[in-house]
């Protein structure tokens, strides 16, 4: 087609029209295009492979190339010709297949060892050979900017000398040279995930988390499950943290003379919030007596966030009908109670045999209920309020401490998805860390301004671990956030409590 192209008297086509008119254009073209792109495609290839194995200083060292067949080319076929060989009764004919055997796998075994040999001459003349040229085209600065730069930028060498991740990068024997690389690229593709995550960040959730109270330690965890309310079992069923999170916002929804703005911005937070609660307890709460519980406070959820219902009652009708907070509270405390009664009537003979972790979703949640609206009626006259003003600021405080306190796992849960997956599942898995943690950046700055969580940051980690502590240091008042004047005192290793 060239030649046709360039040189059109050089030779001529057939005379008169063929019976193929127009398709033998379209038959040229199509051929063209597909031995253009059979030729360029390989060659992009091979120039990309290349141009990654160019040295840093653009000098071949001709010593420097590893002319060596690494094990993993002929392991395999070494491993089979070393194994015992199909059992013959003839020791004969067994001699004579074993030895047949290894002399063909060491045929092919020399024909690997010169296949690798030779692609690695040819790598060596491709990189020789790119050298050259690269060097032409540096010295003109023409393709330096389509080249891997030959220096790092100050903030990345700075990085690299105060922290070597070249050890944890995966690569075959004699590929040394392309760690940098992959270290290169891998920070390009975390930082990319890091900015999407940033641009998604949960807005509700993080104003939520603005009340709570970081100075007093979360006092929240500790107050919204009171020790004096009767048990209505022998014995609790343990709590998750998206249980509790979930009833108190279904009894905040159900105050009389709550603005539908209010209500709405309350269930967006939680919505928000109860995705990372849902990861958190998933990957770090390894006890599945807890998996249960979990499951009936997100079929709980359900309801909540999308008819306003918990179980069968319908919040909305419950707030207006209702004359005051107490008489919602006590309603929700006999709903609760007489659900939980009805399902001890259902099951008369298992009820006293199961774990309480093992009951139905309905009797999980009317336990959480009867506690949890007890507990607010029971210290309803020392939340301080004014004549007329809402308990729903004081549950929204709750609320917002117990995602608090949850989320202060979020490190570890990180960490862990860094490091505690297998090797192939690793790169998704700390994709999605970095992701979350840029999703999570305003949050993480707001939980560090809680001294207790910081202090015993590895020893809490769920509701039973933040109430035990909260008791164990009952005698200790979590003080309010330093001064400038104190800062220094902090710096020095002091932890920020007073003894009362």
């Amino acid at each position: 087609m060239l030649r046709s192209f360039f040189m059109p008297g050089s030779f001529k086509f057939c005379a008169g029209e063929s019976d193929y008119q127009w398709s033998t254009t379209l038959v040229l073209v199509a051929q063209a295009l597909a031995v253009g792109v059979g030729s360029v495609a390989p060659a992009v290839r091979w120039f990309t492979s290349v141009i990654y194995r160019l040295p840093r200083n653009r000098k071949i060292n001709c010593t420097g190339i590893c002319f060596k067949v690494e094990k993993y080319w002929i392991q395999c076929l070494v491993e089979i010709k070393e194994c015992p060989f199909i059992r013959i009764e003839s020791q004969q004919l067994r001699k004579l297949a074993h030895e047949a055997k290894r002399s063909c796998l060491d045929t092919i075994i020399r024909a690997q060892i010169g296949i690798v040999m030779g692609c690695k001459l040819i790598q060596f003349i491709s990189i020789f050979c790119a050298c050259i040229i690269v060097k032409v085209c540096d010295s003109c600065s023409k393709l330096k900017k389509l080249l891997p730069s030959e220096s790092i930028s100050a903030d990345q060498s700075m990085e690299t000398k105060n922290l070597d991740l070249s050890r944890f990068v995966l690569h075959f024997e004699g590929e040394e040279e392309l760690v940098e690389v992959t270290m290169r690229k891998n920070c390009t593709a975390t930082d990319n995930w890091m900015r999407e995550g940033e641009k998604k960040q949960p807005k509700h959730l993080t104003d939520l988390l603005k009340k709570a109270t970081f100075a007093e330690g979360f006092k929240g965890v500790r107050e919204f499950d009171c020790d004096q309310v009767c048990i209505l079992d022998c014995e609790e069923p343990p709590q998750p943290w998206s249980l509790p999170i979930v009833t108190l916002t279904a009894i905040a929804i159900s105050l009389p003379n709550i603005s539908s703005c209010s209500v709405k911005q309350l269930l967006c937070s939680v919505h928000e919030g109860l995705v990372y609660v849902k990861l958190i307890e998933e990957h770090l709460d390894g006890k599945e007596e807890l998996t249960n519980t979990r499951r009936a406070a997100f079929k709980v959820w359900s309801g909540v966030d999308i008819y306003h219902k918990w179980l069968d009652v319908d919040l909305h009708k419950l707030s207006l009908k209702s004359k005051s907070t107490r008489e919602v509270l006590e309603l929700l405390v006999e709903g609760g109670k007489s659900r939980l009664a009805e399902f001890k009537n259902a099951y008369p003979t298992e009820c006293p045999r199961i774990n309480p972790s093992e009951w139905h979703a309905e009797a999980l949640a009317a336990n959480s209920m009867y506690r949890i609206s007890s507990t607010i009626l029971k210290n309803y006259q020392h939340y301080n309020m004014a004549p007329g003003e809402s308990l729903f600021p004081s549950l929204v405080v709750l609320i917002s401490d117990l995602l608090a306190a949850c989320l202060t796992n979020l490190r570890p849960f990180i960490f862990s998805k860094c490091l505690k997956t297998t090797i192939e599942e690793r790169k998704g898995s700390v994709r999605e860390a970095v992701y979350i943690l840029g999703q999570m950046v305003e949050i993480v700055k707001l939980l560090d301004q809680s001294s207790l969580s910081i202090v015993y940051s590895d020893k809490i980690t769920t509701i039973a671990d933040w109430r035990s502590l909260h008791k164990a240091i009952k005698p200790l008042a979590i003080a309010p956030h330093p001064t400038m004047a104190d800062t220094a005192s902090i710096n020095a290793g002091e932890k920020y409590l007073n003894i009362s």
